[in-house]
């Protein structure tokens, strides 16, 4: 793709050492974020989701304003209560006029169908797109983020791009790995994600918007504050501000 070597790397063959790991109320306030539902064996990361809703998610700080992320991602059938994911989330921890974008978004709990979902602007607008994937079997994900498109792929095929300037993040992401709780009713069934490796490029490594070959996903729909993601990003860990958010969360958005 022509971005050269990347600035960042993890293949989780040391742990989870470069991560924050969120440990708090869930998304929304339902359910638990919780490190013991984090582990690493054989170099693959996993995050397994409880009929409970106790679940994880970590951020990689700090983040960059543009560049490329990847990660190698498998996520079995699951409960309909767990969404698997793969955002970005802004450093300053100004949401939702910060900006978030959920690259990888995967709400069908067959795994058959992934959502990338732009949030931008204080009242949280967002643009979304679908693509159809059997997510159960490994696949490469990646965003592109330059001063002239935001552009997802699946396995180097682009499947999603937006050039709209307007719905751009103001400034610096990081890389989050989510498996969000959604409670549908009842008890659900334990639920897992996992990632092979992450990488991340930086903008000035000779990269452009440009390349792949075009996917069979769909891209490019605005929508209102209530349609889209219903992702929670933030830098994890103990982080005192992470109780603000979730309120702030539940009163801007619908999730």
């Amino acid at each position: 793709m022509g971005w050269g070597a990347p600035n960042r790397e993890d293949d989780f063959s040391s742990g989870a050492g470069q991560w924050s790991i969120y440990d708090g109320p869930g998304h929304g306030g339902q359910g638990k974020r919780s490190p013991s539902a984090v582990s690493t064996a054989g170099g693959v990361l996993t995050i397994t989701g409880d009929s409970s809703g106790t679940t994880a998610g970590m951020a990689w700080n700090p983040g960059q304003k543009y560049g490329r992320w990847e990660g190698r991602v498998k996520a079995p059938a699951s409960d309909p209560s767990y969404n698997a994911l793969l955002l970005l989330w802004p450093d300053a921890e100004n949401w939702p006029s910060g900006g978030e974008v959920d690259f990888m978004e995967m709400s069908d709990p067959s795994r058959q169908e992934t959502n990338m979902f732009l949030h931008y602007g204080a009242d949280n607008q967002q643009l979304n797109g679908k693509v159809q994937v059997d997510a159960t079997q490994w696949h490469n994900w990646a965003v592109e983020w330059t001063p002239d498109a935001i552009t997802a792929y699946v396995d180097g095929k682009e499947w999603y791009r937006t050039t709209d300037k307007n719905t751009f993040p103001p400034g610096p992401m990081h890389l989050c790995i989510q498996l969000d709780w959604f409670p549908q009713g009842g008890g659900a069934k334990e639920s897992t994600m996992q990632v092979d490796w992450v990488r991340q490029y930086p903008v000035d490594g000779g990269g452009s918007s440009g390349g792949g070959t075009s996917g069979s996903g769909t891209g490019s729909t605005r929508t209102g504050q209530q349609s889209g993601s219903n992702s929670d990003g933030g830098s994890g860990g103990t982080d005192p501000t992470a109780g603000v958010r979730n309120i702030l969360r539940r009163m801007f958005s619908w999730g």
